[in-house]
């Protein structure tokens, strides 16, 4: 799994023509989705039973920090555009993609117009209007709200109503990410149903589960951290799709029976996260000869991070607030020798396949020729040597006790490690633990499930990093900025912001923070590849995170006769889920 920043994945390299170098700039397609496949009539198919091992428990989308409830929330929740498989914007409530060439963006890249679609309805029958997205961007944009997805309206200066069918963004100043509000987010919600609910009642909102959308599907039934029923939307603007009748997404279980349920027994028409080690996995898929594994590559990242607060010290109602130091990885020679002594070369091997349903990587960023690091090579954080590793520890004065454990001043260096319940993970933690154990640290492993590691409403959860450590994937869009930006000084995880915002270390760099606003603001190719990459090769040198692999962005299992399904490693799996049949 991953976070629902990688289920967004879906920011547009928002540069024009103009400014096209070699895999960095990319062009919107034109509309509708490129090979998309034709559903010849709504609802002449029975049930499409989808298999999600990590439940749904939230179905607001502009809230959610869990792949889970993000995708569950595709189905109902739409955005004016989103990416193709491609990596390209394509429509969704718009009636095209805006470019400099149509008029649509301005020529220094402040503003950005779209123009909807006739006639669209919201699943309750009322008119869509272009105040609903106004009032998105305004919900996203109040800090009390605390979404998830606030920092993709960071520097949007207003949204105006151009006319009935047009709306106008106007960003602060020239913007090279201009598809940051619209094709790359975000999914427009209900005026009527979430006005009374913003700001510091956003989570209160009864329609966080059971939003209103208009989306190919509408809500039936939700059991949060069970199940998922829908049907199809009767206002649904395509007259011919859906083809399923009915959805149901199914939680619990785990990643190696939902691959059974494809693979061998047929039980299930497609299953999710399949993070299953290599070898069962090949095993699964040709002993059953049901269904196909999907995989696509771009930028999801297994990474452990490192906890820069104390998570033993409360302050104010909360452990791990911001103005305390860990008691160790303040040090970055501690930080440097944890990462020197986790070995992924094995972990790539004997748990991702070399290739198959992943690949080493020691950078942040990957998939994005023009911002893919090479300096990180020579770094020590990216070499495996455990005698160096407990030579920096040796020299940081931390010494081995007669138990084989180090200690510095009266304190053990004894860290809980964190992750997902899943049997692949469990797996990558035991490699993890015995790399550190090689260097005199005592490892306490724990797993916490899905449905809690990806909720921020429990001291379990990846938000709060109430552990010293903890592993999960997440990746960048095609436009790295707001995926850099998760190590802002602006976006720490608090309490005062629910625990909503996505810097979960707590890490404070104010050079660090200057290359992401830099990078907001440069519109130049060369000069917006070097600052990502430099924001890359600090992350690494300042051992802020320890990538591990690059994970296949999607690992999912389709039966063979589902057909229309167009892999995306973009988007959500379900981004296409109207186009889907039998």
């Amino acid at each position: 799994m991953t976070t629902a920043r990688s289920f967004m994945r879906g920011a547009a390299l928002a540069i024009a023509a103009t400014m096209a170098i070699a895999a960095c700039t990319q062009q919107p397609a034109a509309s509708p989705t490129p090979g998309a496949t034709a559903v010849s009539q709504r609802g002449a198919g029975g049930q499409l039973k989808i298999l999600y091992w990590q439940a749904p428990t939230l179905l607001n989308i502009l809230l959610a920090s869990g792949t889970k409830d993000a995708d569950a929330a595709t189905l109902i929740s739409e955005g004016l555009g989103t990416l193709g498989a491609d990596g390209k914007p394509v429509t969704r409530l718009a009636a095209e993609v805006p470019t400099v060439e149509n008029g649509g963006v301005a020529k220094d890249f402040s503003s950005v117009t779209w123009k909807l679609k006739p006639g669209l309805k919201w699943s309750d029958g009322s008119d869509f209007t272009v105040d609903d997205i106004i009032f998105t961007w305004q919900y996203l944009a109040d800090e009390k709200t605390a979404a998830f997805l606030s920092d993709y309206v960071q520097g949007v200066k207003s949204v105006e109503a151009v006319d009935k069918t047009t709306v106008k963004i106007n960003y602060d100043s020239s913007n090279p990410n201009y598809y940051q509000f619209g094709a790359n987010c975000c999914p427009i919600i209900q005026k009527a149903q979430f006005k009374d609910y913003i700001g510091e009642k956003a989570k209160d909102a009864p329609g966080n589960n059971a939003p209103i959308g208009t989306g190919p599907y509408k809500l039936k039934e939700f059991k949060p951290g069970d199940v998922v029923t829908y049907v199809i939307n009767e206002n649904y603007r395509d007259k011919d799709k859906p083809y399923f009748k009915e959805v149901q997404i199914k939680g619990g279980g785990d990643a190696t029976s939902a691959a059974r349920a494809v693979f061998q027994t047929g039980d299930a028409d497609y299953a999710w996260n399949l993070q299953v080690e290599a070898p069962v996995l090949r095993q699964l898929i040709s002993s059953g000869g049901k269904g196909d594994l999907i995989t696509t590559y771009a930028g999801s990242v297994e990474r452990l991070m490192l906890n820069f607060s104390d998570p033993n010290k409360e302050v104010n109602g909360q452990r791990s607030e911001k103005s305390t130091k860990h008691p160790f990885f303040s040090d970055k020679n501690v930080r440097t020798a944890f990462a020197m002594a986790v070995d992924r070369a094995t972990i790539a091997k004997e748990l991702y396949g070399d290739g198959l349903t992943g690949k080493v990587t020691c950078n942040i960023i990957n998939g994005l020729a023009a911002f893919e690091s090479s300096n990180t090579k020579s770094m020590d954080a990216c070499k495996y040597d455990i005698a160096a590793a407990n030579k920096k520890l040796d020299d940081a004065g931390w010494a081995k006790g007669a138990d084989g454990i180090r200690s510095k001043g009266g304190v053990r260096m004894k860290v809980l490690y964190q992750t997902t319940v899943s049997s692949l993970r469990q797996k990558e933690q035991a490699i993890i633990k015995k790399g550190w154990n090689d260097i005199g640290v005592e490892v306490e492993l724990k797993s916490v499930p899905a449905d809690v590691f990806f909720t921020p409403k429990s001291p379990d959860s990846a938000n709060y990093f109430y552990a010293d450590v903890q592993m999960f994937t997440s990746g960048t869009d095609p436009d790295p900025t707001n995926f850099l930006a998760e190590w802002t000084s602006k976006l720490i995880a608090q309490k005062e912001n629910n625990w909503q915002t996505n810097n979960y270390l707590r890490y404070s760099n104010p050079e660090y923070d200057a290359l992401v606003d830099s990078l907001r603001k440069e519109t130049d190719p060369k000069k917006r590849s070097e600052l990502g990459i430099k924001a890359n090769d600090l992350l690494i040198s300042e051992v802020v995170v320890i990538p591990l692999v690059n994970r296949s962005s999607t690992t999912d299992g389709r039966l063979k006769e589902l057909k229309g399904v167009k892999p995306n490693a973009w988007a959500s799996s379900l981004w296409d889920i109207a186009d889907w049949s039998k």
